[in-house]
């Protein structure tokens, strides 16, 4: 699975909420300065290159669809970073967020009984 650009994660954020969207659709849920519309197809195209997406045609116009579903995006984001930045170790991670105070104990504590359940 190809990494995405930020405006194209941005993007698919918007689809997999829509499910199915024109373009113009997209660029009303895109936040703050709208890109030109020729941008913006330009980066939905890039994303069904990739396969992210596909569409239905509708005479000349587009109707796009994720083929990726949000889920299996970030579980690769998630497992390529833990290679990545954290040595392969879940522990690595939450020490991570630990340390910079982006998790509570509270939070620490809801992991611990998730991971006791499963048990």
């Amino acid at each position: 699975m190809q990494k995405l650009t930020n405006k194209e994660e941005e993007v698919m954020k918007i689809l997999w909420s829509l499910q199915k969207a024109f373009v113009k659709e997209i660029m009303k849920e895109i936040e703050g300065e709208k890109p030109h519309y020729n941008t913006l197809s330009t980066i939905v195209r890039n994303l069904e290159d990739k396969k992210y997406v596909d569409h239905e045609a509708f005479g000349k116009t587009h109707r796009y669809y994720p083929l990726v579903s949000k889920e299996s995006y970030r579980n690769n984001f998630v497992n390529h970073n833990m290679v990545d930045f954290f040595d392969n170790s879940y522990k690595n991670l939450v020490s991570f967020f630990a340390k910079e105070e982006k998790i509570s104990v509270d939070e620490l504590k809801e992991i611990i009984d998730l991971i006791e359940k499963r048990k």
